[in-house]
């Protein structure tokens, strides 16, 4: 539960970053992330998660890093 909360924490932190360093850039951002179709953004999700599972497995499965 500490880990679950730890990386709660780590994603709130690096969600937010980005607003509170540059916000001007980040709404100018979003308004072109807005514009994209349902489908690029459908597939830049799946993409991500992709990644994001393989990602766990590795480090779950091997001692790439520790």
């Amino acid at each position: 539960m500490k880990l679950l909360l730890l990386l709660f924490g780590l994603i709130l932190v690096l969600e937010g970053l980005p607003y509170a360093v540059n916000p001007d850039s980040m709404q100018e951002w979003l308004k072109k992330v807005s514009e994209l179709p349902s489908s690029q953004l459908r597939l830049i999700g799946s993409i991500a998660v992709a990644i994001g599972l393989c990602l766990i497995f590795l480090l779950q499965r091997t001692s790439i890093i520790f």
